[in-house]
């Protein structure tokens, strides 16, 4: 092949990856067997160096003008043709189990390991050698993954795909830096495009987030050195914080790092749908509390604000044993607020996350007691094989962390409100704690909660 041809072709698949191709939809017959041409191909490694790569940008090419309906076939042909040949698999079998106990037992079980290796393998390792190929793969497991729901067939080439990007994303390889003011305006925006907590409304937003009291740190891969992989944005403060409408004030004043005795983790982005089930998010807190304690001797408490998801989902489906849980005083309480009894229709608005009611200074104080006890009870109670339902809590929780405190009215605005009635917990990292904590959570399930967490439940 001509090293012309090669560098065009791969100078394609760059335009291409950034979005300048356009999708020409679902392919013909003609069109899926030119594709399983190129893909057994690639399967049986033909030709050298230079013919694989033209071969893989040529699929890439292929794959990225293609439609929903063209991506789904184009996997399905991957999923199912391309695995491990049952025959072959049982004749090593039958001779590993033959050999047991033998000299030939090694040399077996190497041959039953080889006869279990599908050619999805090579294809998915030839992608990963074109110039952003990695991001390709990434991409692609993120179709993938929408498409599995409705498609269980693709579960074989999606087990094998993760297992990749595990490898190829193992923390080793990443590259932890701060994200300042001064970084380049391209990591900028998608700083902002990225950020799934607390949406960056401005520029003005984003230099708040990156002042002289704050902190941004991502993970990268010198294989999509241009794209974060995950973020945190921290705030150093000399309390924990209760508020994140104040955390994120444009106008207050910067805290004096100075006197900062507290890291507050509020706000953690993990940018790429294809790498769900790659875990660094708690690499990154470990190496991001070590960067400031280095720049922070005075630092001793690391803690979140943190949503709470997964809350007002959870008491749509719990309604009943919510309302139940309220006490007399509540119900006096909510009376005088308007709230005449379980059945109230204000009520019903309130619990279905609907906003407005935050405004209201006497009904927020009558709810206050009795909408903290749910948050309680579902942080430390419900449940899924002994993992927390809720997914920021499971994160935490999964990393040793302990429930020190929930806030009411911690996040007003819309999201805040619709997800969880605006309380937030501040999950608190102790050093002291953090390997018990896991080693109970793993082990048993257990929650570490500080008492007064621990106490709204009881009432």
């Amino acid at each position: 092949m001509a090293p012309g041809l090669v560098s065009r072709s791969l100078s394609k698949v760059r335009e291409i990856v950034a979005g300048a191709a356009a999708r020409n939809g679902e392919p013909t017959e003609k069109q899926l067997g030119r594709i399983r041409r190129l893909l057994h191909e690639c399967a049986e490694n033909r030709g050298g160096e230079v013919s694989t790569r033209v071969r893989a940008a040529r699929l890439a090419d292929t794959y990225l003008k293609l439609d929903d309906a063209g991506r789904h076939a184009f996997l399905r042909i991957i999923a199912l043709e391309f695995g491990p040949e049952p025959a072959r698999i049982a004749k090593a079998h039958e001779a590993y189990q033959a050999a047991v106990g033998t000299p030939k037992q090694w040399d077996a079980e190497a041959q039953l390991r080889a006869a279990m290796r599908s050619s999805r393998i090579r294809i998915l390792t030839q992608f990963n050698a074109i110039p952003q190929g990695v991001k390709f793969l990434v991409d692609l497991r993120a179709d993938l993954l929408r498409f599995l729901d409705d498609d269980k067939e693709l579960k074989s080439l999606d087990r094998e795909l993760e297992a990749r990007l595990t490898a190829w994303f193992d923390v080793g390889f990443l590259e932890l830096a701060r994200v300042t003011w001064n970084s380049p305006a391209a990591l900028l925006e998608k700083i902002v495009q990225y950020e799934a907590v607390h949406e960056i409304r401005s520029w003005k937003d984003l230099k708040n987030r990156l002042g002289s009291d704050r902190r941004c740190y991502a993970f990268f891969h010198p294989r999509m050195p241009q794209e974060p992989l995950i973020f945190v944005e921290i705030a150093l403060l000399d309390a924990l914080a209760d508020n994140v409408q104040k955390l994120l004030d444009e106008n207050a004043p910067a805290a004096d790092t100075e006197r900062a005795d507290t890291a507050i983790f509020y706000s953690i982005s993990a940018t790429q749908d294809g790498l769900r089930g790659v875990s660094f998010g708690n690499f990154l807190l470990k190496r991001v509390v070590d960067d400031l304690q280095r720049d922070f001797p005075r630092l001793k408490t690391f803690a979140t604000l943190s949503p709470i998801p997964g809350l007002v989902k959870w008491a749509a489906k719990n309604r009943k044993e919510i309302v139940a849980a309220f006490g007399e005083e509540d119900w006096k309480r909510l009376a005088a607020a308007g709230i005449e009894g379980p059945e109230s229709p204000l009520l019903a608005q309130v619990l279905a996350g609907n906003p407005g009611w935050a405004d209201d200074a006497k009904l927020t104080r009558a709810l206050r007691d009795p909408l903290l006890k749910a948050a309680a009870t579902y942080l430390l109670e419900a449940k899924r094989d002994k993992l927390p339902l809720d997914s920021v809590a499971r994160f935490h929780l999964g990393n040793g962390a302990r429930v020190e405190r929930l806030n009411w009215l911690a996040d007003t605005s819309v999201k805040g409100l619709d997800q969880s009635w605006g309380v937030m917990v501040n999950y608190l990292y102790d050093p002291d704690r953090i390997v018990a904590n896991v080693e109970s959570f793993v082990d048993t399930g257990h929650i570490d909660a500080a008492t007064g967490v621990r106490r709204l439940t009881r009432r």
